[in-house]
């Protein structure tokens, strides 16, 4: 057993010296630097979002000890993810695992706020569904959560499969209190995006909404018993050209049902930018729908 565990100990600490070379240093705030990792040899870094609270004046450093200009190429807020781009030779990029991890694999934490590479050892305790949101209405591939205990810094560092591979991303804005961990595959997806785009697009209507109970006779015709109050109109928002009003009750978008706000950010996909759409609204009492071109969020 001793040597089990000695092993166990040495393999981990390969790993950590091993990827920590792809961990960078990202100083875009005014307190203490988070972490980052080299995506790519050609310069890309991602990081998250969060700990980005400036666009420009951003160095990012090394593993050798360099300390290099970083230029913001785009950030997503709605999943944490900002990406940055340096000059300089000799980036490793982390690779990404190929598998979903199991609930209980060992993973380390990996960051680099300082020059010397920190790590933390936990477990994946938690794997969910796919296509999961967050409060923001970002879409994350899978949910994932371990027991990592998040030290200041270690936001936009990776988490790091036993064999050297990168699981994710780690935040610790997304979800207070609990230690979240980007997919690798989310993170690709955001990072194509950003790098193509500079952004990512975003459906918006125009509205400031509360959310309400629904008269029963409603509530059983729709088979939902909340929805939104149209609480505000943004003057020519696309809601405002549609005709929504002050006062109507939004209940849903196209086949979706909407219940609570979070419900009408998941609906606002890129993919519905610049289409009509069909907003399911009760005014004076009625259920009507509502032709909407859904605009992009600037």
């Amino acid at each position: 057993m001793p040597n089990t565990l000695m092993n166990v100990s040495s393999q981990m600490a390969d790993t950590a010296d091993t990827a920590g070379r792809s961990v960078v240093r990202v100083d875009a705030r005014r307190r203490m630097p988070a972490s980052g990792i080299i995506w790519n040899a050609e310069g890309v870094i991602v990081t998250a979002h969060h700990v980005v609270r400036r666009d420009e004046d951003i160095t990012v450093g090394l593993a050798d000890g360099r300390t290099v200009a970083a230029a913001l190429v785009g950030r997503d807020p709605t999943t944490d993810l900002a990406v940055l781009r340096i000059q300089a030779d000799g980036l490793p990029p982390l690779p990404p695992a190929a598998d979903r991890p199991r609930v209980g694999e060992l993973v380390l934490a990996l960051a680099r706020p300082g020059r010397t590479i920190q790590a933390t050892l936990g477990v994946v305790s938690a794997v969910g569904e796919e296509g999961w949101r967050t409060p923001m209405g970002g879409q994350i591939d899978t949910y994932l959560q371990t027991d990592v205990l998040m030290y200041p810094g270690f936001s936009g560092g990776p988490l790091v499969s036993a064999g050297g591979q990168m699981v994710g991303l780690n935040t610790s804005a997304i979800l207070r209190g609990v230690s979240l961990t980007i997919p690798a595959s989310t993170v690709r997806r955001v990072v194509e995006a950003l790098l193509a785009h500079g952004r990512i697009r975003r459906g918006y209507l125009g509205v400031s909404t509360q959310r309400v109970q629904l008269p029963d006779p409603l509530a059983r015709e729709l088979a939902q018993d909340t929805g939104l109050l149209v609480a505000a109109v943004e003057p020519g928002g696309p809601a405002d050209r549609a005709g929504l009003l002050l006062g109507d009750t939004i209940v849903g978008l196209d086949d979706m049902p909407i219940r609570r706000h979070e419900d009408l950010l998941h609906s606002l996909t890129p993919e519905r930018v610049g289409t009509t759409a069909s907003l399911r609204i009760i005014r004076s009492g009625k259920v009507e729908a509502l032709p909407v071109v859904v605009g992009e969020q600037s």
